[in-house]
């Protein structure tokens, strides 16, 4: 299943985001960068990457739209 884009949290800490990229590492390992809301003041929140197992895909998310003048 194509996780980028839906909503997911980490099962240890409940970080919740969007899927945003994949990341695969020369020993097999996967992670996923997670991209939370805003916070309250309206500030981005930064980025955290989590392992694949760590991850629990929680609702639909975002749906890419892909401009095909730039693919």
């Amino acid at each position: 299943m194509e996780k980028l884009g839906k909503k997911a949290k980490d099962l240890i800490t409940d970080f919740e985001g969007i899927i945003t990229s994949k990341h695969i590492y020369l020993d097999g390992s996967v992670q996923y960068a997670l991209q939370p809301t805003v916070d309250k003041e309206g500030k981005v929140r930064d980025i955290q990457y989590f392992d694949e197992k760590r991850i629990l895909i929680i609702g639909h998310g975002i749906t890419p739209v892909l401009d095909e003048t730039n693919v």
